[in-house]
């Protein structure tokens, strides 16, 4: 004859085990989701570098060709017009070598801020690379807990199913079985 409650408490230990198991599949989901919405916000900071790098580089450009611009009207402009105002001869001597030596201070200079501009842009370069890597690793981060909470849950159901086929196995006249 068949006893109810240890076959209620069977189905019981089965219901518990598919809740466990479908608890796991939403976790795991959830893990995914998680992991996925970390990566594109980290995605999202990685296109706002590359504005930045672009309004840098184009804030460079402008400063270069205005200060081209200003060295060539500004400083050469009044040497020669102070060396041409004195009366000296524009063609050789002292004013060429003012005018080659300010020429060589803004060549020196320019170079300096392209390098200084090219720094920033591996700055930027480097850290949108960290910052792709965190992306990566966030959605790996989430695949690992989502696997992890699949594999609980398929474990906690295999462990409920197997303690109750131990039960029925040991006890088969308290299912009817015997």
């Amino acid at each position: 004859m068949c006893n109810p409650l240890a076959l209620i408490s069977t189905g019981i230990s089965v219901v518990g085990a598919v809740q466990q198991k479908s608890a796991a599949d939403k976790a795991a989901a959830a893990a995914l989701a998680a992991g996925n919405y970390n990566a594109t916000i980290i995605e999202r900071d990685i296109e706002l570098l590359e504005k930045t790098q672009g309004i840098l580089n184009a804030n460079f450009l402008v400063s270069q060709n205005r200060a081209a611009d200003a060295f060539e009207r500004e400083v050469q402009g009044t040497a020669r017009a102070g060396f041409g105002y004195a009366g000296f001869d524009m063609s050789t001597g002292t004013p060429i070598a003012v005018l080659r030596e300010n020429a060589r201070e803004f060549d020196y200079e320019q170079k300096v801020a392209a390098f200084e501009n090219s720094l920033k842009n591996m700055q930027i370069d480097d850290e949108q690379e960290g910052l792709q890597m965190a992306a990566e690793l966030s959605r790996m981060e989430g695949g690992m807990a989502a696997a992890s909470a699949r594999a609980s849950g398929t474990a906690s159901m295999i462990n409920s199913l197997s303690n109750v086929a131990t039960t029925v196995y040991e006890n088969p006249g308290e299912f009817g079985l015997a």
